[in-house]
């Protein structure tokens, strides 16, 4: 049995293959190493992953946000292997996930538009080039936790239409020292600014949201998307927020001369085909 997870900062997408070519899949909460600490690693990988697998996993595939640096790579992998002793471990960033769920073993240019945002040129293998996605503060333009930023300061400053305010104030309850207390003080902050994508789905119609997503969109492909070679190949997504507002990413894109190839909600599945058909070959 193999272990193929996707990790982003909110929840992590766990499936293992069996020889047979059947699979179990799990969810538990997200694994994102910049933000969580080793024990709280190891405990979701005991609590959640060694009573549902035990140890008939020989291999494990872990893709996830925050997995930046070779020490990185190593502190995940020796977390594995204190959970389950006999298995090998490979770990990687959550940008070469999408890339294999998206162009499998062909050339082409992988985004991720989720809770953050990343993109590379992916020549068939790995990566080849990487424009440095820079996390919620200094980059991930049009990922949830940006467009959270920019409504929750708009927010904070007296900017959104009133119509926009008054519904936002009646569903989070929320004032300026409680904005500034779950941004400052609490625990992944990313995934707070993130929580506001509900509120921007529900209200996609509003012309302060549709100019605040085509803005956003427009900033993703101008920082990252003109690094790479875009005439010759299309951009392909995967993400919650690329999937559900992919007509206003779509209308942008083709305004800026990108063409649009594959938009995935998830890359699990693509994923799990990509590693299922390799192990099952073995």
């Amino acid at each position: 049995m193999i272990l193929v997870a996707d990790s982003g900062s909110t929840k992590v997408d766990w499936v293992a293959i069996k020889k047979d070519g059947t699979t179990i899949s799990v969810k538990t909460s997200g694994i994102n190493p910049l933000f969580i600490t080793q024990e709280e690693i190891l405990n979701i990988l005991r609590v959640n992953l060694l009573p549902a697998f035990g140890n008939e996993v020989e291999k494990v595939y872990f893709y996830g946000a925050g997995v930046v640096s070779d020490s990185m790579n190593s502190d995940l992998e020796l977390a594995f292997k204190q959970v389950f002793p006999n298995v090998a471990c490979y770990a990687a960033s959550d940008i070469l996930a999408a890339a294999k769920a998206l162009c499998g073993d062909n050339p082409g240019i992988a985004c991720i538009i989720g809770t953050g945002a990343n993109s590379c040129f992916y020549d068939g293998k790995q990566m080849a080039e990487h424009v440095n996605a820079g996390g919620f503060i200094l980059g991930d333009e049009a990922s949830g936790g940006y467009f959270g930023k920019r409504l929750v300061s708009d927010f904070i400053k007296g900017l959104l239409p009133k119509e926009l305010e008054n519904k936002f104030v009646e569903q989070y309850q929320l004032d300026y020292l409680k904005i500034v207390d779950k941004v400052y003080k609490q625990p992944m902050p990313n995934r707070f600014l993130a929580s506001f994508s509900y509120f921007i789905e529900e209200n996609r119609e509003n012309p302060y949201i549709q100019s605040l997503l085509k803005s956003g969109f427009k900033d993703f492909i101008e920082r990252n998307i003109y690094s790479y070679n875009y005439k010759e190949y299309p951009i392909n997504i995967v993400g919650s927020i690329g999937y559900i507002f992919k007509d206003e990413l779509i209308s942008v894109a083709d305004s800026l001369g990108v063409k649009v190839g594959n938009i995935l909600k998830s890359p699990i599945d693509g994923l799990v085909n990509y590693h299922k058909e390799k192990y099952l070959s073995e």
